[in-house]
């Protein structure tokens, strides 16, 4: 009995270490109560994101840039995207050399002045209009972010057919005033002046496009190069003009003032001869005459001498040229001449000069009333 009770108790205390023994293996330990103000040796810096006053301007670009350092924020450029080149070296393409530029210039109505393929002085002011036009940097020049934009639909140059009416046209230019008040016309003297005209380029240039050309023994149906610059039609009128003197330059804007053209101009020798200001177009005339006023020109021996007006008929070689468009100043207006290569100096005895091609469309924009801001 004594023997039971003693196996009975051994097996009770065994059960009981067991049972101790599983459930230390199985329950989870109370967490630990951590102090927050315990001290490690351990530093723990915590950086907060950058402060943003203001949300810098999103700049949105169809391909990414080469990253470039910038040690101050530079302004803002929007630039507008080449459009794709088409293949082969069709059309539209980007212009290739000066001369391309200048033509694609005078398709969008940014006169270069006479195209000599010369990057001359009215050549840079062209570019810098265009640069301007297109939100890009102004440097004047035919640069990596120019010559992509600047585009050409068609080639730059043509053919031109000397006619027979090209022969009939042509008349001597007589030297003096009396003379020119007793020809028929003041028509273009040789086919080289009419041709370099009727293309927008210099006389020298056209030459240089034809140097096997004779052109003293030129014949009806001789076939020559030409540059190919025609103006579009234009679309609406104007609605100002502005005259830059310091510039010399003329421009026209819409009611929005966007630009509809640019063109190189002379403005008087003297500079009291300069009206500054508003004025505005009081009469428009194309294909006009003129009448000589010898108490206008001073410096002529034979104005002096003549004591007397005199009407000369129009014509391409008239002093005003091709196009009149007088201003509300008595004596004043904006004019063609027989000398588009002197365009742009200072030489005219108050009026602003075109070469004849731009007095002419600018003739097709204007209207009776147009204001004409006079800047120096």
């Amino acid at each position: 009995m004594a023997a039971s009770f003693r196996w009975l108790l051994l097996l009770i205390v065994l059960a009981g270490a067991a049972w101790a023994w599983w459930r230390s293996r199985t329950e989870v330990p109370p967490p630990v109560n951590r102090s927050p103000a315990v001290a490690t040796n351990r530093l723990l810096t915590l950086v907060p994101p950058p402060a943003v006053t203001s949300a810098p301007p999103a700049i949105v670009r169809t391909s990414a840039p080469p990253p470039v350092a910038v040690t101050s924020a530079p302004p803002v450029v929007v630039r507008r995207e080449p459009p794709p080149v088409s293949p082969a070296g069709g059309y539209p393409r980007p212009v290739q050399d000066i001369f391309e530029a200048q033509v694609a210039l005078d398709r969008q109505v940014i006169s270069p002045g006479c195209l000599d393929g010369v990057a001359g002085s009215q050549t840079r002011v062209a570019l810098e209009v265009f640069q301007r036009k297109m939100g890009l940097p102004i440097t004047g020049r035919l640069d990596t972010n120019t010559q992509p934009l600047l585009r050409l639909d068609t080639p730059a140059l043509t053919t031109y057919t000397v006619t027979r009416n090209d022969f009939a046209r042509l008349q001597p230019l007589r030297a003096t005033w009396l003379g020119k008040s007793l020809q028929s016309t003041l028509d273009f003297e040789t086919v080289l002046e009419l041709v370099a005209e009727e293309s927008f380029a210099s006389q020298n240039f056209i030459q240089r496009l034809n140097p096997r050309v004779n052109w003293a023994n030129l014949t009806v149906g001789a076939v020559v190069s030409v540059p190919d610059a025609a103006y579009p039609e234009p679309r609406q009128k104007a609605a100002f003009m502005t005259i830059r003197l310091n510039a010399r330059t003329l421009e026209v804007f819409d009611a929005t003032t966007n630009l509809l053209a640019h063109f190189p101009c002379s403005i008087a020798a003297k500079v009291d001869k300069r009206p500054v200001g508003k004025l505005s177009v009081a009469v428009l005339a194309g294909n006009p005459n003129y009448t000589f006023n010898p108490e206008v020109f001073p410096e002529s021996d034979e104005a002096r001498e003549l004591g007397r007006k005199l009407l000369l008929p129009p014509g391409p070689n008239n002093p005003v040229g091709v196009a009149w468009i007088g201003l509300d100043r008595p004596g004043y207006g904006i004019h063609g001449t027989p000398s588009p290569e002197q365009v742009g100096r200072t030489e005219s005895h108050g009026c602003f000069r075109l070469a004849n091609w731009n007095a002419a469309y600018l003739l097709k924009l204007s209207w009776v009333g147009l204001p004409v801001y006079v800047a120096p």
